[in-house]
Parts: C-alpha cells; sequence; structure tokens
C-alpha cells in the first residue's frame, strides 16, 4: 500500500505547523503557495481526514494534522541522523551518539565515564548538549537523541528509566556570610540576595527561573559567569550568593574560602536518571555507554 505523501510533504507540513501559515510554510519549503495548498488537499484525499484548519489569521492543525506532523519530525530526525552517520562511516567514523544531559550530569560526572568509553571506542564520535530535563524527555520520545540523563520529577511515560545518581543544590556563600552557619535556607529567603548567575542556556539557570515564576519573584543577578567553578570565584570575592549543585560546590569548596548550605526545598534533593527509548533498540556501542554510565554510578560514594 503506497502512502499519499512523501518527504516533501514531510518537510511542507512541518514548515507549516512552524509558521502557523500555509503561505510562509511554504516559503520555508521553495515552493509556490498554490503548489503547497494543492500537496496537502492531496494528503488530505489520500488519507480521508483533514490536516489543517484554515482560518483569516492563518493555518492551525487538526488532531490528525499534529499527529502527521509529530511523525513527520521523527522521519525527518532519523533521515538526519542517518546522512549525518552514513558521512561518517565514510570518514571511517563507525558510529555516533547523541546524548543529552541535564547542568549537573554535563558537568560533574559525565566526563570521566565519556573520556573512559571514548578511548576504548576510538570509531564512535559522542554529541553530548546540555539541555532542560523535560526537553531531554521530549528529545529522547521523539527520537532527536538516543541517550538522555535527567534529574527531578519529570514524566518519562513510554520511556526505559535507569536510575544513575542522586545530588542536590546547595547555597553557596562567603564564608562570612550572616547565612553561612545556618543548618538550612528556604530558596526564597536567598532572593533578597545577590545572585551569581549561570549561563542563560544553562539548564540549571532555567529550573531556577520557573521557581522564582512560581514565587512571583525575581532573582537579582549581580553577575553571569559560564560555569560552577567561575560561580565559586565570585562567591569567595563576595559577589554573591549562587545555587549550585551540592557535588560541584564541595569540590570547589577544598580550595576556596566559600559556605555550602543546604536548601530547605524538596525539590533540590534531585535524583538523576538514564532515559532511552528502548534499550534493546539502542546499538551495541550505545548500550556499552549505558552500562559504563550505570556501573559509575553503582560504584560512586553514597
Amino acid at each position: 500500500m503506497s502512502l499519499p505523501f512523501d518527504l516533501v510533504d514531510l518537510r511542507l507540513m512541518v514548515r507549516i505547523a512552524e509558521s502557523n501559515s500555509l503561505t510562509r510554510g511554504a516559503e520555508a519549503a521553495h515552493m509556490s503557495a498554490p503548489a503547497a495548498s494543492t500537496r496537502i488537499k492531496n494528503i488530505e484525499e489520500g488519507l480521508g481526514v483533514k490536516l489543517l484548519f484554515r482560518t483569516s489569521q492563518g493555518v492551525t492543525l487538526t488532531p490528525p494534522g499534529q499527529a502527521f506532523v509529530h511523525h513527520a519530525r521523527l522521519v525527518l530526525g532519523q533521515l538526519e541522523h542517518l546522512r549525518g552517520d552514513l558521512q561518517e562511516y565514510a570518514s571511517g567514523i563507525k558510529g555516533h551518539l547523541r546524548v543529552f544531559a541535564n547542568t549537573t550530569a554535563l558537568g560533574e560526572f559525565l566526563p570521566p565515564v565519556l573520556r573512559r568509553y571514548l578511548l576504548a571506542h576510538p570509531d564512535v564520535n559522542v554529541d553530548l548538549q546540555e539541555r532542560l530535563s523535560h526537553d531531554i524527555v521530549r528529545a529522547v520520545s521523539e527520537g532527536q537523541t538516543d541517550i538522555g540523563i535527567v534529574a527531578g520529577l519529570v514524566r518519562t511515560e513510554n520511556l526505559q528509566v535507569l536510575p544513575y545518581r542522586r545530588d542536590r543544590l546547595v547555597l553557596v556563600l562567603p564564608r562570612e556570610h550572616a547565612l553561612a552557619g545556618a543548618a538550612a535556607v528556604a530558596f526564597a529567603d536567598t532572593l533578597d540576595f545577590d545572585h551569581i548567575g549561570l549561563a542563560e542556556s544553562s539548564a540549571i539557570r532555567a529550573f531556577l527561573q520557573q521557581i522564582c515564576d512560581g514565587l512571583e519573584r525575581p532573582m537579582k543577578q549581580r553577575i553571569q559567569v559560564s560555569n560552577f567553578e567561575a560561580a565559586c570565584r565570585m562567591v569567595e570575592a563576595a559577589v554573591g550568593v549562587a545555587i549550585l549543585p551540592e557535588s560541584a560546590a564541595r569540590r570547589h569548596a577544598q580550595t576556596m574560602a566559600i559556605a555550602i548550605v543546604p536548601l530547605a526545598d524538596a525539590w533540590a534533593e534531585r535524583a538523576m536518571q538514564i532515559v532511552v527509548r528502548s534499550l534493546d533498540a539502542l546499538p551495541a556501542y550505545a548500550r556499552e555507554l549505558v552500562e559504563l554510565l550505570v556501573d559509575d554510578a553503582r560504584q560512586a560514594p553514597a
């Protein structure tokens, strides 16, 4: 049974969905609006469903249209992965892994594991990106990445989940700060002080912004830095306070004059998990990385 659409139609529907406009979607797909309209009509007639609601303000997807675009993105994403992988095979690379991770996993736990993995697999490349946990779950579900590492409470239905590590967010202060001796501090109480923030692309930065939005209070960001070490150095210089992973804070506290106070908020304690669509469906070299991650977590101090 032949399908009433091709790859050009898939790309066209994705472009239309992104722009909420048939005309702009057609332009992005490098075709005229009448040609695009004819293609959409042929798909609808072939499938027996309407894909678009047409209004004076533009177009929106019908429920069947949303399903069509969802699967179109999956197919196009897999084709793009195929193209990239084949190019690498031609240059001697035998595998390409895509890993999305939250800030703490990427900065604190993954580097030594990936070093061991890459030394053992010289013919495999790894594309490692930092993302928010809910974005990672979506990316794994949609096939945009092979392996995800997430933290906190995220919905992982239809994904295979493996326990990874535990970490918590803490308040990092100059040693002479008034709160330095506290047993624990609520995040809301830290908003009275100047904060040292991480880069806007940081998953922790975005997560804390969501918490601030829920509290309806702003974070007074005095300075923005690119990594945990720079944040701790700014704290040591009494520029402000910072919210950082405890693992990073304790490592830098060994060489810097900073204090660490636990956050009293329940969300500060975070369990990390490895998520994949299906472990059995991953290529052998990808499963080997998952096994290394699980083994690394098992050997980590409690």
